[in-house]
């Protein structure tokens, strides 16, 4: 008999780590809202937008995204794993169906981290713990997002901080 079963331990999240754990989903959940309003702000045409020839295109760099998230939940926690997509960089025309996307790919990464942390279990490949999964995708997907921006501009079509700020920095520097 494991210990935890002879002396009936309670490993659940304390109340301190549950709110710092819903601060850090907060923080997923934003950068997703983040990610969902940048590609409502393009202009006519954005998706196709590249920052070099060759390079992927904006609406490539999107699929990209959710394509790192699903695949990398199959490889760290399974359990949550979802059907994965057949490409990684799909050229998806339909701002629609990424936001869609982008909303089902955040829900299975931040349920697979929640469920993680809160049962104290370890991922399967990558990580030391479940909050470094999350952590990754912030930084993967703010480096893309900063791409984006540079495609935009590149293509003629750049977002000026009066049009980005609300829906990106507002977004994450809002009280509740």
């Amino acid at each position: 008999m494991k210990i935890r079963q002879i002396f009936r331990i309670d490993t659940r999240v304390n109340m301190p780590d549950a709110r710092l754990l819903e601060a850090l989903l907060d923080s997923w959940d934003r950068n997703n809202t983040i990610l969902v309003n940048l590609l409502r702000a393009l202009p006519e045409g954005g998706l196709q937008a590249r920052a070099i020839e060759g390079s992927p295109s904006i609406a490539q760099m999107f699929t990209h995204i959710h394509y790192v998230r699903l695949v990398l939940v199959l490889e760290d926690a399974p359990e949550f794993a979802v059907d994965q997509p057949e490409e990684e960089w799909v050229v998806e025309r339909d701002p629609g169906r990424i936001a869609h996307m982008l909303n089902e790919s955040a829900k299975v990464v931040r349920d697979a981290v929640k469920s993680k942390v809160e049962a104290g279990g370890d991922m399967n490949l990558h990580y030391d713990h479940p909050i470094l999964l999350l952590q990754h995708m912030l930084w993967h997907e703010g480096y893309h997002h900063g791409q984006i921006k540079l495609a935009l501009r590149v293509a003629g079509h750049p977002l000026t901080d009066e049009e980005a700020g609300p829906v990106t920095w507002g977004v994450w520097m809002r009280k509740k």
